[in-house]
């Protein structure tokens, strides 16, 4: 990459800095917002496109090699007129990427001359052509799409520093995907009375990567399934990962799956049903059992300066019935479920709650909240905390909901619905991708923890001018962000791969 790159973003970096500089001074006798009257004019020759970070992304996925993957595992189409099977897969991706929330966007990147030339493409996939390739994958063939993309992201994981294979942390949930169409295939409705999907997602928690998405009824409980698609992300993980760990809520401690899930190396955090009995046990347990539990606090929020809980005011000034945590403690004990041969450590959480109706104590309420695992070498509290850090996947479903947008459902049956959330969860993985070959932690970081929208402002939507030349294809960055040098290192990190 050539230094005067560099360059020309410090330079616009210091332009912008200059202009947005507030001197204290005189009042302005005009408004800011004024300006000569603009003339629009055509040009003929130059193109383009107001989503330049598309082309890094798609230089890192054609060295990656994962289109060409695609067109190798996936065989869909009789004859390529013009399109092959990665250019549909990818064509919906990158749709999502560039800014599209369903199919029909699709249109608008079929008249950007700048963004088919960017991608070397003559034409794109319509919104019906692509609607109707999603159509055409069996269930073969969408496990087939995630086992090779997952294939394609161990090469990722490999090229990361040593202490990130240390231990792997997989989260695993189930969610809807609602839809008011009445001709849906394959839909159901879920116990909160709402028609559509009720996806399950096996997510990689460091950094945040779907592994699985797989579509369901929206009639089927959280864990329907689940344990045949837990196996394949522990196969997947295993063999690159010093430890693994599995998180899920009550729903996942699946009883009749814990002894193989221990005898194969695999740790467990599960939330597990207060059953009667089971609360009946922890009430019972001697007073020297348990210990207070201190949460971590975010020492960054300890410099503000608190606010006014107005919420709580308002509660109390009308009487409703209001719940406060005055204590948490741990415990633990052994147990062993009916369906399991051993037993495992159960850590139990007690809460004293105190229930008010305005300035009155009603009574206070103690409940209990048990997680198992067949982890020995953490504390209680550890274990807690552990168990409490899943809650981070509820972020990323929100993500691929209504950030990617890939839970819509967009097609006539679960089938083709299914197919169309695991391509459009692809835009997720890439940005994940993106930021892991970055050169430096920080930055590392600083993409893996955007949310979608925020990624999309900062690195996507970055107009470029889109030049051929003698050597390729050039693309010059027309205007700054803070973050348009992470373009520029990741066609560095690109071309250093391609080179060894």
């Amino acid at each position: 990459m050539k230094k005067f790159n560099h360059a020309s973003l410090r330079r616009r970096k210091q332009r912008i800095q200059e202009r947005l500089r507030h001197e204290a001074g005189a009042d302005r006798p005009v408004p800011m917002f004024r300006g000569p009257r603009p003339v629009y004019t055509v040009s003929d020759r130059a193109t383009a496109t107001a989503v330049g970070g598309i082309g890094a992304i798609h230089t890192m996925v054609r060295e990656l090699g994962l289109d060409r993957a695609i067109d190798e595992a996936l065989h869909l189409l009789k004859r390529h007129l013009p399109y092959h099977e990665s250019d549909h897969v990818l064509n919906i991706a990158y749709n999502l990427m560039a800014g599209g929330t369903k199919l029909e966007d699709l249109e608008v990147l079929r008249q950007d001359e700048g963004y088919m030339d960017l991608l070397g493409a003559e034409r794109i996939p319509d919104p019906t052509t692509a609607g109707d390739f999603v159509r055409r994958l069996g269930a073969r063939d969408v496990e087939r799409l995630m086992d090779l993309t997952n294939e394609t992201r161990v090469q990722v994981w490999r090229d990361q520093p040593e202490d990130f294979r240390r231990c792997a942390l997989i989260d695993v949930d189930g969610t809807l995907a609602p839809t008011v169409g009445q001709k849906k295939r394959g839909m159901g409705i879920s116990y909160k009375g709402i028609w559509g999907y009720a996806p399950l997602l096996v997510t990689l928690a460091n950094t945040r990567e779907p592994l699985f998405v797989v579509n369901r009824p929206g009639n089927r409980p959280s864990h329907d399934g689940a344990a045949k698609w837990i196996d394949k992300a522990l196969d997947l993980c295993q063999p690159e990962f010093e430890r693994v760990v599995l998180r899920g809520d009550t729903d996942f401690s699946l009883t009749t799956e814990l002894d193989r899930w221990d005898e194969r190396g695999v740790h467990f955090v599960f939330g597990y049903d207060a059953a009667p009995k089971l609360v009946e046990f922890a009430a019972n347990l001697p007073q020297k059992a348990w210990e207070p539990l201190e949460r971590r606090r975010d020492r960054s929020r300890e410099r503000r300066t608190k606010r006014e809980n107005v919420k709580e005011q308002i509660v109390v000034e009308n009487g409703y019935v209001n719940i406060k945590l005055k204590a948490e403690w741990v415990a633990q004990f052994p147990y062993r479920p009916g369906k399991c041969k051993r037993a495992y450590r159960m850590v139990v959480v007690r809460k004293n709650l105190s229930v008010e109706r305005g300035d009155q104590v009603l009574f206070d309420d103690l409940r209990y909240f048990f997680y198992i695992t067949n982890d020995g070498d953490l504390t209680a509290r550890e274990i807690v905390a552990l168990a409490n850090g899943r809650c981070d996947q509820e972020n990323v479903i929100e993500q691929l909901k209504n950030g990617v947008n890939a839970l819509r459902v967009p097609a006539y049956d679960l089938q083709s619905n299914w197919a169309y959330m695991v391509i459009a969860s692809l835009a997720w993985t890439l940005k994940a991708w993106f930021g892991m070959r970055l050169p430096e932690p920080e930055a590392k970081a600083d993409v893996l923890r955007m949310e979608f929208k925020r990624f999309y402002h900062a690195v996507i939507r970055i107009p470029c001018q889109v030049v051929r030349t003698a050597r390729g294809l050039e693309l010059r960055l027309l205007a700054w962000t803070d973050r348009a040098h992470y373009l520029l290192q990741s066609m560095q990190v690109t071309a250093r791969l391609s080179s060894a």
